[in-house]
């Protein structure tokens, strides 16, 4: 593989493993807060909410470039598996995850993808949309869940459990207070990471 493939590769899955986890986090960014916060509570907002907006900043850290790539921009969610990534800076892209097709249009082109031809995140992919649904079993058996913390200061931390997963995820780290979202940070099994911060906007 040459070097341009090998990076848009790399940028591909990095996109595809941050845009399916931000389709189960924007969600749970307008749900109601909780009393009691603790991943019930999280698995119970996430089945309850239908759309979202939100803007987000991401950085993405790729061994084989000099220094993280950042971009910016706005998503939009609706239930169970659409997801709009909108990129605004530094060029005008956008990523439309809907079912098993991934639509990504950039420099005038529009390339449509089938899901299936990228086994590496296909267990990721149907981990997500078992949180989706709010199956905190069909999640918890991928991932090993821990929540530290307060209501107002809370971090999640996702651990996967199968071989599988740890060739793909080393670790995914969600912060946030009450039902609203700071920060997700994904670490891939090759180093590689993307550190996304989240704003939820009004309904547009």
């Amino acid at each position: 593989m040459n070097t341009t493939k090998a990076i848009h590769t790399k940028f591909l899955s990095l996109s595809i493993l941050s845009l399916l986890l931000l389709s189960m986090l924007l969600a749970s960014t307008i749900g109601h807060a909780e009393t009691n916060w603790d991943i019930d509570q999280l698995m119970q907002s996430l089945a309850a909410i239908r759309s979202g907006h939100a803007s987000f900043i991401e950085k993405k850290s790729i061994a084989i470039l000099d220094k993280p790539v950042e971009s910016s921009g706005e998503l939009f969610y609706s239930a169970p598996d659409r997801l709009e990534k909108r990129t605004l800076k530094p060029r005008i892209e956008s990523m439309l995850l809907d079912k098993g097709t991934l639509i990504v249009e950039q420099r005038g082109k529009k390339h449509v993808l089938s899901l299936q031809n990228y086994p590496e995140v296909a267990a990721f992919i149907d981990s997500i949309r078992g949180t989706l649904a709010g199956d905190r079993k069909a999640l918890e058996r991928t991932y090993t869940l821990s929540i530290e913390g307060s209501e107002q200061n809370w971090s999640l931390a996702l651990l996967p459990i199968e071989d599988k997963m740890k060739k793909i995820v080393a670790k995914i780290s969600i912060a946030g207070s009450g039902n609203a979202l700071r920060t997700i940070e994904i670490k891939q099994a090759d180093g590689d990471s993307s550190f996304i911060t989240i704003t939820p906007l009004p309904a547009p």
